[in-house]
């Protein structure tokens, strides 16, 4: 059972999944679908074509689901936003549409995206993905899952951010930041391999000393990325994360944070 306060605004054509809640004030767009168990707190707008999963969380004043910022965008175009389940988005985020005709800005399950961040038109989140404070992420920014990133990050418009990676503070990230390491400081290096992280999710200690010798050979060696990637094969053992941050390295568009 759906329970609305009287004050929100809630359209008819709006789909809701049982025991959803929405607060004073709030407001609730004719395309939006909130699965079953999530809560749209007061004063908050949920809009455009979004659909929320179940046991979400939408705090005071956020809005999600705003039309893209991007001056391409053409009217008439359908875009999206789609957040998947238990993913917690505190006071003031603003999550934009996409911009091409289709697209969407998706986020996935169980994230925090705490208060004052924005996500731009056309970013992919992972799941478990947690950012902090006031952090801005411009159109089609990929986020992978388990990476953290801290407060006051800014992240210009199709940088990559692979999985299990730390993002220090205040950091300005205008390439990738590559997957299980810390990137960190203005400009931005790279500074380790996120260990702490790693071990709370359980990564076997052989996995991670593979990961610091992979860290070594790109950000110490004084080799490119092309060698330091081509002694990957001799020097270190056939694991996924090993493949997973070769691939990363070899598919960037922009250049990885070294």
């Amino acid at each position: 059972m759906t329970n609305i306060h009287p004050t929100a605004i809630v359209d008819p054509a709006a789909k809701l999944g049982d025991g959803v809640q929405v607060g004073p004030y709030a407001i609730v767009g004719p395309g939006v679908t909130l699965g079953a168990g999530t809560v749209v707190q007061a004063h908050a707008i949920v809009d455009g074509d979004t659909t929320l999963g179940e046991n979400c969380q939408v705090f005071p004043f956020a809005h999600i689901g705003g039309k893209t910022q991007d001056l391409k965008f053409k009217e008439g175009n359908r875009t999206y936003v789609k957040v998947g389940d238990r993913t917690v988005l505190r006071e003031y985020v603003t999550i934009n549409c996409g911009t091409k005709d289709g697209e969407s800005t998706v986020v996935g399950s169980d994230c925090l995206i705490m208060a004052y961040c924005h996500l731009a038109h056309g970013c992919v989140f992972g799941n478990h993905v947690i950012v902090s404070n006031v952090t801005q992420f411009a159109g089609e920014v990929t986020v992978g899952d388990w990476a953290v990133v801290s407060g006051l990050v800014g992240a210009h418009q199709f940088v990559r951010i692979g999985a299990h990676a730390m993002i220090g503070g205040a950091t300005p990230l205008r390439q990738d930041a590559a997957p299980y390491f810390i990137t960190d400081g203005s400009p931005a290096a790279c500074c380790g391999v996120n260990v702490v992280g790693l071990g709370r999710r359980g990564f076997p200690k052989e996995t991670i000393e593979a990961l610091r010798a992979a860290y070594k050979l790109l950000c110490h060696s004084g080799l490119n990325v092309t060698d330091a990637l081509a002694r990957f094969e001799t020097e270190l053992p056939d694991l996924p994360e090993i493949r997973e941050l070769a691939e990363f390295f070899r598919t960037s568009k922009r250049g990885v944070i070294r």
